[in-house]
């Protein structure tokens, strides 16, 4: 039993980074502790309680994981710090060594990280830091953690599946998070319906590897897309990130028709060499890649495609960029993510060899940005002066109010335009030009 009349008045402060399903956790933790009468401190005020959920996709994420705990400590000195997530799963010790930092706790611990923090908070006297840390090895990791929250925001973020089986040869996230898992259809529709009771009108699928979805209980994710499509209350589904090899055709046909999911879709490529994907051991290659954004434009001719694109890997020749570049460059796809190659301790890629130096990569990186930004300047452009529907997001007041539309277009609306009651509501605008830095096309309500 937690005795929570030790946690009334306390008030919270929480740091998130890295990805989607992060911010989500992070998003259902605060809940939890609001209920149990932990408020969020304002800007300005000491916390009680600090938060931080980490990432470890690279080095650089490591790096700053380590800077945003030892600030979060200078910034509350008497505060209670908790650290989870990916970087506190694969050096747990090394968060716990840090200075000021309570409890560590790796990815099978952080469902019951209410249980912790309480039986943790009983036992520090005087402000003395304790370092407990909690973490267990890839193959324990066996709990799934619910969320389905929005924090500030306006999308809900619904987590729908959570580990990967699949160990690409450049990737930590199987060790960090364990193998692949979810809950069932029956709970997710539940936790979906009641967004909809609190007034969401959008969720985003969250996950590591979203299509593996059944793993736990073998269900379909197409399963659970039609399921989650029948809850009239919620207007918009996006997909986070579908691996290719899991992005079904069905699925694509069924998303063409729906009457929720938006013509928005994220498919990590990584490399649009078959060479480097085999070093990678991706389970695909580029024709199917290329099959399955062929596809999507036939049926929906105005989707949104992001892609996430991996320059300089261990064994990444100057012909196999250029391949990938020209490969890129061939489809329809509407913007890169592109993001070097770290080396990460204990991953496989680094028995491969051919090195690409800090400087070649950061070359590679600018050369696929410059195509990105054409890409998207592009598919903007073709939409200018078209009449779509806007789900709105909260905005300063004097400031401009943004939201997306259908195909996931920032739509920008003037300060004179904008009002408070129009966040989240979908509403009908005509698309205008660029803003001033080519981040959104201006609107005009109808």
């Amino acid at each position: 039993m937690i005795d929570t009349s030790a946690f009334q008045g306390k008030k919270a402060a929480y740091y998130t980074l890295g990805c989607k399903l992060n911010f989500s956790e992070t998003s259902t933790f605060a809940k939890t502790l609001e209920a149990m009468g932990v408020g969020t401190v304002e800007k300005g005020e000491r916390a009680d309680i600090c938060l931080v959920n980490t990432c470890s996709v690279t080095d650089v994420a490591d790096r700053k994981c380590r800077s945003i705990i030892r600030r979060m400590v200078r910034e509350h000195p008497h505060a209670f710090v908790i650290v989870t997530g990916c970087y506190a799963q694969l050096e747990s010790q090394k968060v716990a060594n840090i200075d000021g930092v309570d409890l560590v706790l790796g990815s099978n611990e952080k469902a019951n990280l209410v249980q912790f923090l309480s039986d943790a908070w009983s036992n520090r006297t005087d402000g003395a830091h304790l370092h407990i840390y909690h973490s267990v090895k890839t193959k324990d990791i066996k709990t799934f953690q619910p969320s389905c929250s929005r924090g500030n925001r306006t999308r809900y973020f619904l987590k729908v599946q959570d580990g990967c089986s699949y160990f690409c040869t450049y990737c930590t996230i199987p060790y960090a998070r364990g193998f692949s898992r979810n809950p069932s259809i029956e709970s997710l529709v539940e936790q979906a319906r009641q967004a909809a009771d609190e007034g969401g009108k959008e969720i985003v699928l969250t996950g590591v590897n979203i299509g593996d979805f059944g793993a736990t209980t073998k269900e379909r994710f197409i399963d659970l897309v039609k399921a989650l499509d029948k809850i009239e209350g919620i207007k918009r589904y996006r997909i986070s990130s579908l691996e290719p090899d899991l992005l079904d055709d069905e699925l694509i046909e069924y998303c063409a028709q729906s009457r929720a999911f938006m013509p928005h879709f994220h498919i990590p490529l990584q490399s649009g060499s078959d060479h480097v994907l085999r070093l990678m051991h991706r389970r695909y290659d580029k024709a199917l890649f290329a099959h399955k954004i062929n596809l999507i434009k036939r049926l929906m001719p105005d989707a949104f495609i992001g892609v996430d694109v991996m320059v300089g890997c261990r064994g990444e020749h100057p012909e196999h960029f250029e391949e990938c570049y020209d490969f890129l460059d061939g489809l329809d796809v509407t913007q890169l993510h592109v993001f070097p190659y770290s080396e990460r301790p204990g991953t496989s890629a680094l028995s491969i060899p051919y090195v690409v130096d800090d400087a070649e990569k950061k070359k590679r990186c600018n050369r696929l940005l410059a195509l990105s930004d054409s890409k998207t300047i592009d598919f903007y452009s073709r939409n200018i002066g078209k009449e779509v529907d806007v789900l709105f997001e909260k905005s300063t007041r004097g400031r401009f109010m943004h939201g997306f539309t259908e195909n996931y277009i920032r739509v920008e609306l003037s300060p004179k335009d904008a009002k408070a009651e129009y966040d989240n509501q979908i509403l009908r605008v005509r698309l205008g030009d660029f803003n001033h830095d080519k981040s959104a096309l201006k609107a005009e309500l109808i």
